[in-house]
């Protein structure tokens, strides 16, 4: 199973961010829009990323919930038939919420790092550390802890829950975006 480091925090201001990602990274950006479909399971969550029509994955991760750094434990299956893998899922499964972004990915050293417009929430900032076999979880969190201190990423703007919980939490007669503070 691979793992790697996340964090996850709010963005104040998406174009510093994106400007000091851009000047760090190794290589060209990449723009991928995604849409997430999450489905009841017994461990950790399920969910199914489609990118295109004959584009997908199905990612199972198992992670705690806690702003800073924190280690999940994944699996990637790609599918050439998202929509038909979706319609099984939902089918047997249940389908549990669902989460459409559009995303800026940017390559520094083993850390993605990603600049996220999430539908309804806002603008976030995302890294994950991927962590080779020899490497700690400590080793990871260094890694992170890092790049969050060169973005002057705040302790403020972590935060613990995943977007489609936070999606999940927000009044359904509204499109609240999630303020930074």
């Amino acid at each position: 199973m691979s793992r790697n480091v996340e964090i996850k925090a709010v963005l104040r201001d998406r174009d510093a961010i994106i400007a000091a990602a851009a000047s760090r990274s190794d290589s060209v950006p990449e723009m991928i829009s995604q849409h997430d479909f999450f489905f009841r399971c017994g461990v950790g969550r399920l969910k199914l990323r489609v990118f295109e029509p004959d584009c997908g994955e199905l990612i199972q991760y198992d992670r705690e919930d806690s702003a800073g750094p924190r280690c999940s434990r994944y699996q990637i299956a790609y599918t050439s038939t998202p929509e038909i893998l979706l319609d099984i899922l939902t089918r047997t499964l249940g389908r549990t919420g669902e989460v459409k972004k559009t995303r800026i990915l940017f390559l520094i050293g083993q850390t993605r790092v990603h600049i996220d417009t999430v539908e309804g929430l806002g603008d976030f900032l995302e890294l994950e550390v991927v962590l080779r076999p020899e490497q700690t979880e400590d080793d990871g969190r260094k890694i992170a802890e890092a790049l969050l201190g060169e973005f002057g990423i705040k302790n403020d703007q972590l935060i613990a829950e995943a977007y489609v919980d936070l999606l999940a939490n927000l009044p359904s007669h509204s499109d609240t975006r999630i303020a930074a503070h």
